[in-house]
């Protein structure tokens, strides 16, 4: 196989700046802390050729002093892509599967959603949803425009229906006893705005259960984590932001918590008549955000010396180094970095992104057994949480190579 690689040059800048025009989107107040700068895209495409064409937006994030967010302040919403094109679904790796099965458990224990009808906004195709509709004999509405009514499997045709569109107000007219959204609010800039349309969908209805799952950013900045900073994230959360943008919405936050290795942010709340105050213990994190953002400067110079010198290290001296894992964050570390000539192959195990090419780079994705010919001397996994999956995967092919995580 060939593939068409780009020959690119670090893209990432540090910023030391401050935009006092700039109004936050999660809470209003005025000013921005400019902070880091990059630009890419993460729609993978079908030709090398059309990955490498493919429109890249410039992202300059910005930090509200007020409320604690991060947010993309030159977001343009034109530039990318939600569409069935989108592949965004992790429902092939066992290791997320064995997560998305106990929390979906979980929720329906801990909230009695049993018998209920559950609206989730942004749900790719479907996976949690029929996860949670199956725990608990519940009925699924699932709405996003990268939806594929094909995709619902034979058993779950006649409780899970999709709509094919982005979430708003025409939606006010379903009978939601749940308003799910799992990884959609980080892909939406006006985040006041988006969650107070869902308080005005739900209405006079006290009993509606609303719960959320998105990245936490603060693993982001204290880890440095350039390769999950991208286009298609404009919002990025702490626990104490994202409580605060529901209870400025009419919300009352009943759960905020850390999970998927502290990876992940998981929010309940339920609608009342006004704004509410803090009472959780995750949610007074302002001073320690406002340090993080601070550091992250210093830490993400560090961290993407580090990666670009092990892998130009590595292919100087001829070794092979493919990345494992064909998600937004493998774009980011390739983008970034400026590596895009220097790494052939992108490993996924997700069938319906093999044979596509990566955005911006043009690298050809390929499926584990590719590997098996290959011969990589050194595979880097996305996300340490998949490791011990991987390692399984490469010794059941028997290829004996380095495995290190980002």
């Amino acid at each position: 196989m060939s593939t068409t690689l780009t020959t690119s040059q670090p893209v990432a800048r540090v910023l030391d700046e401050h935009d006092a025009s700039a109004v936050c989107p999660n809470c209003g107040g005025r000013g921005l802390s400019l902070f880091f700068a990059v630009d890419h895209s993460t729609v993978q495409m079908p030709t090398a050729a059309q990955a490498v064409a493919f429109p890249t937006g410039d992202l300059k994030l910005g930090f509200c002093h007020a409320c604690g967010f991060v947010t993309n302040s030159v977001f343009d919403p034109a530039v990318h892509e939600y569409s069935t094109n989108c592949e965004e679904s992790q429902a092939f790796s066992p290791t997320f599967n064995n997560f998305a099965r106990s929390l979906a458990k979980r929720w329906v224990e801990r909230y009695g959603i049993r018998d209920k009808t559950i609206v989730e906004i942004g749900c790719g195709k479907g996976d949690f949803l029929m996860l949670i509709c199956e725990a608990g004999n519940n009925r699924g509405i699932g709405i996003d425009p990268s939806s594929q009514p094909d995709r619902i499997p034979t058993q779950f045709r006649d409780r899970v229906r999709f709509i094919q569109e982005l979430y708003g107000d025409q939606h006010s007219g379903i009978e939601a006893d749940v308003i799910l959204c799992r990884h959609t609010l980080e892909h939406i800039s006006q985040t006041k705005e988006f969650v107070s349309t869902i308080r005005r969908v739900v209405g006079d209805r006290k009993d509606v259960v609303v719960l959320f799952e998105l990245p936490d950013v603060v693993r982001v900045l204290r880890e440095g984590a350039f390769w999950d900073i991208y286009y298609e994230h404009c919002s990025y959360f702490s626990p104490g932001s994202l409580a605060r943008v529901f209870r400025a919405c009419d919300f009352e936050v009943t759960e905020l918590e850390r999970d998927y290795g502290d990876q992940y942010l998981l929010l309940g709340a339920r609608p009342v008549d006004g704004p509410t105050r803090p009472r959780l213990p995750l949610e007074n994190d302002l001073a320690e955000i406002t340090r993080d953002v601070a550091a992250f400067r210093t830490k993400v110079a560090q961290v993407m010396d580090h990666w670009r010198r092990t892998v130009l290290d590595r292919t100087a001296r001829g070794r092979r180094v493919v990345l494992w894992g064909a998600l937004s964050k493998a774009v980011s570390f390739l983008t970034t970095l400026g590596l895009g000539k220097n790494i052939e192959y992108v490993v996924d195990i997700n069938t319906y992104r093999q044979g596509k090419f990566m955005p911006g780079t043009g690298q050809e994705i390929v499926a584990p057994s590719f590997l098996a010919d290959y011969r990589p001397d050194l595979v880097i996994a996305m996300n340490p949480i998949y490791l011990a999956e991987i390692r399984r995967d490469l010794d059941a092919l028997g290829v004996g190579c380095e495995l290190v995580a980002v």
